[in-house]
């Protein structure tokens, strides 16, 4: 089976690529991580498999105080964002990686 890829990013702006061809193609850039795992969900304790990962440091104070405590329950910096992606195997993954 291959491994699954995630990703989560922000978008900074747009620009442009020139093709073989010579012709202007637009293209999204995004800045990308670091992602961090804040979570591993498994089946035998959740139900299903999944990680959470957390992207974009921010001071505690910009949190609420449910969210702040899930990440520091985690031990992982403050992240502005949280995003689960249920995967086919867990296992590889760790808190903080």
């Amino acid at each position: 089976m291959e491994m699954q890829k995630v990703i989560i990013g922000k978008k900074v702006g747009m620009s442009q690529i020139f093709d073989d061809a010579g012709k202007a193609v637009p293209v999204t850039v995004i800045e990308a991580g670091p992602c961090v795992v804040t979570q591993v969900k498994t089946s035998d304790k959740d139900g299903y498999d999944a990680i959470q990962l957390g992207f974009e440091t921010i001071p505690e104070h910009k949190l609420t105080k449910p969210e702040a405590g899930h990440l520091k329950k985690a031990g992982t910096e403050m992240k502005r964002h949280l995003k689960e992606f249920r995967l086919a195997d867990c296992s590889k993954f760790e808190v903080g990686d």
